[in-house]
C-alpha cells in the first residue's frame, strides 16, 4: 500500500460494482464460508474468480474475509479455500484465527494476511506482535482514539487500517458473547443476531421500577460512525487504509459513502455529499472513540435503525391515512417513518396526494396525504 486506501465492502456484486464505481481503492468480501457476515449474499468460488478479474481490470484491489474462529474440522476445508484464493490472485485474506495464519504461512508464505478488527488489537504492543506473526496489516479496534492510532502509525511499519464509517459494536469489537449466549448464534462463527439492537429495559435489582425513559429503551445501540469531516485530519496518518463497514448494505448506501469519502479524499469535497450521508442507512451519526466522543453522544437510546432526515411535521395520522406537512420534498417510493412516544413505524410512499390529487412528488412547504399501514399507533 503505497498511499491512503479506501477500502469499502462488498456484499453482493451490486454493491462490490457500485463500490468500485464510486472511487474504492479496495473491496472487502467474503465467500460462501468463513467470513464473518454469513448473513451477507457473499460470493461463490466461481463469482470470486469474476470478482477478482473485474476489480484488477480496473486498478482495485480484492481482500476476502476468513476472519470466523476455525474449528479443527474446519481447517483443511479453510486452507483449500485460501489455495483457490491464492491460485486466484487474490490481494490479501483477512483473518481472526492464529492457528489458520501459522497454517497459510507455512503454505503459502507471499500471501498477505490482514488481522481483523474481531482480534481486538488496540496498543502498539499488539501491531508489533501481529507483525512478528507474519500479519502485513492490523485492522485496528474501533474503541481507539486518533491520537493513539497516529502514535502506532508513526512508530510502526506495518499496514494499519481503521473504519470512518458505518455500525459500531457495544463491545470491544469481536468479543461480544451476548448473541452466542441469548439465541445461540456467535458473532464469531458469522452469525451475530445483534442483540445490542433489542428493546431493553432498566430496573433495579430487586424492584419492578423501569428506571429509563419509556421512549429510550434501546440501552446497548450505538449510534453510526461518521468522521468525514476528518478527512484532513485522517491524512496525517500518511498511508493507512479508511474502512467503510458495511457488507449487509445495498449498493445505494455504498455507493454513496464511497464517493463522498473519495470526493473528500481527493481533495474535491461537495457540501452536498457530507447530506446524502444523512439520507442513506445510519442510525443518526457519532464520531466515535476515533475523535472521543463522549458516551452519550455514541449512543442512540431511542431508534436501532436507519435514522434518515427530517421529512416534515405529522398533522395527523388517522384511519391509515398519514398527514404532512413537508420541510423537504417527498418521491413516490420514498420510505418514511413516524415517531411517537418511543415507537417508530414506517411505510413505502406508493401513493402521494396533494390537493385531492395524485402527484409522483411534493415539495417543501407542501401538506400532503399518504397510507399508512398502522391505523393507530
Amino acid at each position: 500500500m503505497n498511499k491512503m486506501e479506501l477500502l469499502a465492502p462488498a456484499g453482493s456484486s451490486e454493491s462490490l460494482k457500485a463500490a468500485v464505481n464510486a472511487g474504492a481503492n479496495a473491496v472487502y468480501l467474503a465467500g460462501r464460508q468463513f467470513g464473518a457476515r454469513r448473513s451477507a449474499n457473499n460470493f461463490s468460488n466461481e463469482e470470486i474468480v469474476e470478482v477478482i478479474k473485474y476489480c484488477h481490470q480496473r486498478n482495485v484491489a480484492v481482500y476476502v474475509t476468513l476472519n470466523t474462529l476455525i474449528k479443527s474440522t474446519e481447517m483443511s476445508e479453510a486452507l483449500g479455500f485460501v489455495e483457490f484464493l491464492y491460485n486466484h490472485d487474490v490481494d490479501a485474506v483477512i483473518l481472526q484465527d492464529i492457528g489458520l495464519l501459522a497454517n497459510i504461512k507455512a503454505a503459502f508464505p507471499d500471501l498477505h494476511c490482514h488481522a481483523s478488527t474481531q482480534m481486538t488489537l488496540h496498543s502498539l504492543k499488539d501491531v508489533e506482535w501481529a507483525q512478528s506473526v507474519g500479519f502485513s496489516r492490523v485492522v485496528l479496534s474501533r474503541e481507539l482514539s486518533f491520537a493513539e492510532i497516529k502514535e502506532i502509525t508513526e512508530i510502526t511499519n506495518v499496514e494499519i487500517e481503521l473504519f470512518v464509517h458505518g455500525a459500531l459494536c457495544i463491545s470491544y469489537s469481536g468479543q461480544c458473547l451476548m448473541s452466542s449466549l441469548i439465541g445461540g448464534r456467535s458473532g464469531n462463527r458469522g452469525a451475530c443476531a445483534q442483540p445490542c439492537r433489542k428493546a431493553y429495559t432498566l430496573v433495579e435489582r430487586g424492584k419492578e421500577n423501569m428506571l429509563n425513559k419509556p421512549e429510550q429503551v434501546y440501552l446497548m445501540s450505538p449510534k453510526d460512525l461518521n468522521v468525514y469531516e476528518h478527512i484532513e485530519e485522517l491524512k496525517a496518518l500518511g498511508n493507512v487504509s479508511l474502512k467503510v463497514e458495511g457488507r449487509m448494505k445495498g449498493p445505494d448506501y455504498v455507493y454513496t459513502v464511497v464517493s463522498s469519502y473519495r470526493n473528500a479524499m481527493d481533495d474535491h469535497p461537495v457540501s452536498v455529499d457530507h447530506e446524502k450521508l444523512f439520507k442513506v442507512f445510519n442510525r443518526d451519526f457519532t464520531e466515535g472513540h476515533l475523535f472521543d466522543a463522549d458516551y452519550k453522544s455514541l449512543m442512540n437510546y431511542e431508534l436501532p435503525s436507519s435514522y434518515g432526515t427530517v421529512l416534515g411535521k405529522t398533522i395527523s395520522l388517522s384511519d391509515g391515512i398519514l398527514t404532512l406537512k413537508l420541510t423537504d420534498d417527498l418521491n413516490k417510493g420514498d420510505e418514511i417513518q413516524t415517531r411517537f412516544k418511543g415507537k417508530t413505524v414506517g411505510a413505502r410512499t406508493d401513493v402521494i396526494t396533494m390537493d385531492g390529487k395524485r402527484v409522483s412528488t411534493a415539495a417543501a412547504g407542501s401538506i400532503v396525504t399518504v397510507p399508512f399501514k398502522y391505523k393507530t399507533v
